[in-house]
């Protein structure tokens, strides 16, 4: 089963081009790990709410823009080998070398996390555009979740054009000093974080959708959900880089 490390970054907006560089010089290394997939998404619409909202996840400042970010591996197995190989090597990879290659953003303040699939649907590979979701879900309501998510995406999502849907339950999730995916959603000792994304054709497609979902009584999505909307993170992203293990 295909498993999932999730990040969010807070990138100074005017590193954009020094971040896809690093990027595409350190990501490679997770593929060469066994990885299948690394996607990273620079923020298009991402707006700030009342409560909580992905700048607040990472303690953003005003000069700074937002990363949401994954890591697909084949299995848990996979993936536990891949990153120790990485963060465990002796010497370390000339790639990972700070002083070589500084990190064009706050490492302190990224949050990350590993995720196991409650809902994967579609072709993850066609990212046109991403929205990207963080939703504190309480750990007894998991299937009612995965029910709704994948109700959603059968009703709703699908049929008015989405092109793929991940669902991630929090499965290693770490407490942070500073920042964490706990505290991006106020989560309750109860609750558990969902990392998720679902692919577009376009923003436009996506606009759209949301205001069919609004305004369309045609358009069927769950009468209640189990859990706190008013905390769940939400926005729109480009995706910058994507880079797919090949067979080759």
């Amino acid at each position: 089963m295909s498993y999932f490390d999730g990040l969010v970054i807070a990138v100074p907006t005017a590193n954009k081009d020094a971040f896809i560089a690093y990027a595409r010089q350190v990501d490679p290394l997770f593929l060469e790990n066994g990885a299948s997939r690394v996607v990273e998404c620079w923020a298009d619409d991402v707006k700030h709410g009342k409560q909580t909202d992905f700048y607040g996840a990472v303690d953003a400042r005003d000069e700074e823009s937002i990363v949401f970010s994954w890591i697909e591996w084949p299995d848990k197995a996979t993936r536990d080998k891949g990153m120790a190989a990485i963060f465990e090597a002796d010497p370390p990879d000339p790639r990972m070398d700070p002083a070589r290659h500084p990190m064009p953003f706050d490492g302190q303040r990224m949050i990350y996390g590993s995720f196991e699939p409650l809902v994967i649907e579609g072709n993850l590979s066609r990212l046109p555009y991403v929205q990207g979701f963080l939703v504190p879900v309480e750990h007894a309501r998991r299937e009612d979740y995965r029910a709704v998510a994948q109700e959603g995406w059968d009703k709703a999502f699908q049929p008015l054009g989405a092109l793929c849907v991940l669902e991630g339950w929090g499965d290693a999730l770490e407490s942070g000093k500073q920042t964490d995916f706990f505290r991006a959603v106020d989560a309750r000792e109860a609750e558990n974080v969902v990392f998720s994304f679902m692919a577009w054709p376009s923003r436009e497609a996506c606009d759209a959708a949301g205001e069919r979902m609004q305004n369309d009584p045609e358009i069927s999505m769950p009468a209640s959900m189990p859990f706190d909307g008013m905390r769940m993170v939400y926005g729109g992203f480009v995706p910058v880089v994507v880079l797919e293990k090949t067979d080759a």
